[in-house]
């Protein structure tokens, strides 16, 4: 059978990511009654890290464990791809071995490349131009405070980086819109295929009456070069106590961490009461536990 692999949200099909939704919360549910789920006994998740981690590695360490299988941890000095080899030699090699893989990198087209070579799934744990798996537990976490999301309405504050479009992909899979309040120039290029999406260059527009607003930090790994223009350009766009009293009454806030209080958040909006982000980080344990049991035990390859 052919692998089903987990890129980005657009790999899912609309009921496969509300049933993966439903499946997440159900695993936090156990989770925190003490149930032990082990349908992944005796199978091994392979985890390639080419950029730094701490919830990305725990959470999928962790899940995999708490699921009765295990995960092998390989950073760049750990294995031949940090000497060259090539990523199809590797991908062949490795889902020889293993009964998944996940990787955390820089260029998208890595992880295509993986897919496309692999016998087993493969999982897009970070790329620059996508995070899945964070929006899998952003998703959770909102769908456990508001419910359905659709006919909602989302502000996205800041770049419009691989949290962005995930997001953007999100909005059209889920029926809410999705604002990005952010300068021109760093908005989503391919924008205008998403019709869910807006751009908004006033940050008061991108927050009015939003039922949830959304942030990342202004400068992504690997643009640390750019961080001074960066705080100049995003500086309006600072989610703080004001800019929320802008978005609904009931209107939560997310920021997928690591946050650098100050600068795209403030420390009163973070660690205040429509604050979800401790919820938000610990979903993403459940949320990947959902994906790895329906990838490797659910029926669904073709």
């Amino acid at each position: 059978m052919t692998a089903r692999h987990f890129l980005t949200l657009d790999d899912l099909t609309g009921d496969e990511l509300a049933a993966l939704l439903r499946r997440a919360a159900e695993l936090r549910a156990a989770h925190h009654a003490g149930t032990l789920h082990e349908p992944l006994r005796g199978r091994v998740l392979g985890m390639i890290f080419e950029k730094a981690s701490t919830r990305t590695r725990v959470s999928f360490e962790a899940g995999m464990a708490q699921l009765g299988g295990s995960a092998i941890f390989l950073s760049p000095r750990d294995s031949q791809l940090g000497r060259g080899e090539p990523i199809e030699d590797t991908a062949r090699v490795l889902s020889s071995m293993v009964d998944a893989v996940m990787i955390r990198t820089f260029g998208h087209d890595n992880v295509e490349r993986f897919a496309a070579a692999s016998s087993v799934p493969v999982i897009n744990g970070l790329t620059d131009d996508h995070h899945p798996c964070q929006l899998l537990a952003d998703l959770q976490t909102w769908q456990a405070h508001v419910g359905d999301p659709a006919g909602r309405t989302v502000a996205w504050m800041g770049d419009g980086n691989n949290m962005c479009r995930s997001w953007m992909q999100a909005a059209e899979k889920l029926g809410f819109e999705l604002r990005i309040g952010c300068p021109a120039a760093y908005a989503p290029a391919d924008l205008d295929r998403f019709s869910a999406s807006r751009h908004c260059d006033d940050p008061a527009e991108a927050v009015a009456n939003a039922d949830l607003v959304a942030t990342d930090v202004w400068a992504s790994m690997g643009m640390e070069d750019e961080t001074n223009d960066r705080m100049q350009a995003f500086l309006p766009y600072q989610v703080d106590a004001g800019l929320m009293a802008g978005a609904a009454d009931e209107a939560l806030f997310m920021h997928c961490l690591p946050a650098h209080r100050g600068e795209e958040v403030t420390a009163e909006v973070i660690d205040g009461p429509r604050s979800v982000v401790w919820e938000e980080a610990e979903n993403r344990l459940h949320a990947q536990k959902a994906l790895l049991e329906w990838l490797l035990a659910g029926d669904h390859r073709g």
